[in-house]
């Protein structure tokens, strides 16, 4: 344990042991950091990692740039990460931690909110704009490419003309929150099926459900 906790701060050490590239994955999800933000439509991205590590029975510990779990499935190995950089830095992130586990581009998956979607619609891509959300336009900028997985939640848009930050940093309301536990359970489904099934199978899966 001690070892593995030294790591987190390591420049060099590796936390996956796992050696073949293909089978390590870099699981992503966007927010904010502190408890103001926990419950808000913007960090669901770390309310789906949450929920993961409850399943698997994982704890997050702090590290460089943000918290980061392990888990393994079905012979495939992730590190889950949930970036202190605030949402608009979430790329510095994402490139320390791809770089230091050796991880491929194509076994990246960043999760985040979407208002162009309805509430608790999931829908996975392989590429794409940053449709105006500023963490996946950092994370765009800072690998300089729009080819990488990304897992759009949605939150919907019941916001009024120039009201749509105070929507998504704010709470899920109570019909949402009813709903929420199944869309997690569902979300969590859909990241274990991207490290076992692969990007296009998952999307024939999950997409719109």
């Amino acid at each position: 344990m001690f070892a593995w906790l030294k790591s987190l701060w390591s420049t060099n050490t590796p936390i996956l042991s796992e050696i073949d590239i293909m089978k390590k994955f870099l699981i992503v999800g966007l927010g904010n950091i502190g408890e103001k933000y926990h419950n808000t439509r913007h960090n669901i991205g770390f309310k789906i990692l949450d929920r993961l590590a409850e399943e698997e029975g994982l704890h997050f510990e702090d590290a460089k740039l943000g918290a980061i779990t392990t888990f393994k499935f079905k012979g495939k190995s992730a590190l889950c990460l949930k970036p202190s950089t605030f949402m608009n830095l979430s790329g510095k992130a994402v490139r320390y931690w791809m770089e230091k586990e050796n991880i491929a581009l194509d076994n990246v998956l960043v999760i985040t909110d979407d208002i162009n979607l309805p509430f608790g619609t999931i829908r996975l891509k392989g590429k794409g704009s940053d449709g105006g959300h500023n963490g996946l336009k950092d994370i765009q900028n800072t690998l300089q490419t729009a080819t990488y997985n990304r897992f759009r939640f949605g939150v919907g848009a019941d916001f009024s003309k120039g009201r749509q930050v105070d929507y998504v940093l704010g709470e899920w309301n109570g019909e949402e929150s009813s709903k929420l536990p199944e869309r997690l359970e569902k979300s969590t489904a859909l990241i274990r099926s991207f490290m076992f099934a692969g990007t296009k199978n998952t999307m024939n899966q999950f997409n719109g459900t």
